[in-house]
């Protein structure tokens, strides 16, 4: 991210979802072409329960949506279902900013665990995901029966870094 850019993070409102439906099919229409499937126009209906529950985030730059995270609650894990960048904003920092704030939300509610899910061939995400901490926790075939691409399964565990800061780096010792 640059020096002038000031991401602002937040939960998403109700009124904000088609913009993140817009934002999250234009991220992800590449990578689902990958697994040689497209989006479907139902794919994303369950946005609209969670919007409404509070569980999709949004990064804003001067009022404009550049990212969103689509999360579900599960007991004391947070799954990062979907995770979207702008096209004309990736590889700027705005994922790594996005995870960071959600890192933080999961401390302040107790969770124990973020987890996550992508696809084995996108090596780029997964070493994103890696430099947040998250580490490989299976490996396997989509649920979905929709590809037959490998599936990685990620999971970062907070207690295991609840000495640390909120970017990852470790307390100073007293």
């Amino acid at each position: 991210m640059s020096a002038e850019t000031a991401l602002v993070f937040g939960v998403a409102a109700p009124a904000q979802l088609p913009q993140v439906d817009a934002l999250m099919r234009l991220a992800f229409t590449p990578y689902v072409r990958r697994l040689g499937r497209e989006i479907t126009a139902d794919a994303y209906a369950w946005f609209t329960e969670a919007i409404v529950t509070g569980d999709i985030y949004i990064a804003l730059d001067r009022g404009e949506i550049v990212g969103a995270i689509a999360t579900r609650r599960r007991a004391a894990d947070l799954e990062l279902a979907l995770i979207s960048v702008s096209p004309a904003r990736q590889k700027s920092g705005i994922a790594s900013f996005m995870i960071g704030r959600v890192v933080e939300i999961a401390r302040t509610r107790g969770l124990e665990t973020l987890s996550l899910t992508t696809a084995e061939m996108m090596e780029d995400r997964i070493r994103l995901y890696r430099r947040h901490g998250f580490e490989i926790v299976r490996r396997g075939l989509p649920d979905h029966g929709k590809d037959a691409h490998m599936r990685v399964h990620m999971e970062r565990v907070l207690a295991a870094d609840a000495s640390q800061t909120p970017t990852g780096h470790a307390l100073p010792s007293a």
